[in-house]
């Protein structure tokens, strides 16, 4: 399926065979290009949308929500200390665990012992109570010192979500954010009726991209401040060098729950974006105008390069 409503005078110019050469070789599934606000190319290999899953971008959406949830005064702030919603951490008396806030779950610098980019993320998994193995977790760190990617975090930013709200993280979100945004019913994955923060969501591309229009506004949809302003911004900007260093550059430095990489980062442009396993991504490319949802067949971290190749080599000459 490909739609070309911006400058259709030049499709050609865009639709070549060295592009669909690269979306076979790449092993690309689904690419939804705004710009403006407006569709600008979609192309899906099965020639339809389907929902699927977005792996690790849903924690951009969980920072969505959290950021709504601050603006609705259900939670009180980011520097709200974790153990007021975990009573194990309450009775704990490892000072450091009784210091983590929610701003350093969404930071990912909880200082938890978590290694490996995630590893313990699958004994996560198997395990009975998720939430009682995150909090089991040794420190590593002083709260705020050090990033350690960690979805047993996000999680707990889920169930922190859950608490506040009275409601669940789907619940508040089909509420707030999948209705007014005219989502095509999302699927969430849940344990123990907490529904999973770190991935678990699954979403059509063309509402990725629309996730992506929403912060590329400002939270702004529809004359609605769907987001606060202020939690898009803050959100998007560093918190920490993250990943920078990471070769290839797959990621960069880290927000609430989002990536950041400058141009000084990647060589080509500042934007911030949502990553989930193996190449799906949400791009945000501000002084373009331009919102790019890309998913691939995940084949690990290496291969999710490919998404930002095609951004790179196609998507971004195409529109200066």
């Amino acid at each position: 399926m490909d739609l070309l409503t911006h400058a259709s005078n030049n499709k050609e110019k865009f639709d070549t065979d060295e592009l669909r050469n690269h979306l076979e070789t790449w092993k690309i599934n689904d690419v939804v290009i705004l710009r403006g606000g407006s569709l600008l190319w979609e192309w899906h290999d099965k020639n339809a949308d389907r929902v699927s899953a977005i792996y690790s971008c849903t924690k951009s959406i969980l920072s969505a929500l959290i950021g709504i949830a601050i603006g609705h005064g259900h939670i009180n702030s980011i520097d709200d200390p974790i153990a007021d919603y975990f009573s194990s951490l309450a009775a704990t008396n490892d000072q450091r665990k009784r210091s983590i806030r929610i701003k350093h779950l969404l930071s990912m610098t909880s200082g938890l012992e978590w290694p490996d980019f995630d590893k313990p993320y699958w004994t996560m998994k198997r395990a009975d109570d998720w939430i009682s193995f995150i909090l089991s977790q040794p420190m590593a760190h002083e709260p705020g010192e050090a990033f350690a990617y960690n979805s047993g975090g996000s999680h707990l930013l889920s169930a922190i979500l859950t608490q506040a709200t009275g409601t669940s993280a789907y619940a508040y979100a089909e509420e707030h954010l999948f209705h007014k945004l005219g989502f095509r019913k999302p699927r969430w994955n849940s344990h123990d009726g907490i529904y999973e923060g770190g991935a678990g969501l699954h979403m059509t591309s063309r509402d990725m991209a629309n996730f992506g229009q929403l912060y590329l506004q400002g939270g702004l949809w529809e004359g609605e401040q769907v987001i606060p302003r202020s939690w898009v911004e803050t959100s998007t900007s560093v918190h920490h060098k993250g990943l920078a260093h990471y070769e290839p550059p797959i990621f960069g430095e880290y927000g609430y729950h989002w990536w950041i990489s400058t141009e000084a980062h990647n060589g080509v442009v500042d934007y911030c974006f949502a990553k989930g396993y193996g190449g799906q991504y949400i791009f945000i490319v501000p002084s373009y105008d331009l919102v790019a949802a890309i998913r691939k067949e995940p084949e690990g971290k290496s291969s999710a390069m490919a998404a930002k190749e095609l951004l790179f080599q196609h998507i971004l000459p195409f529109c200066s």
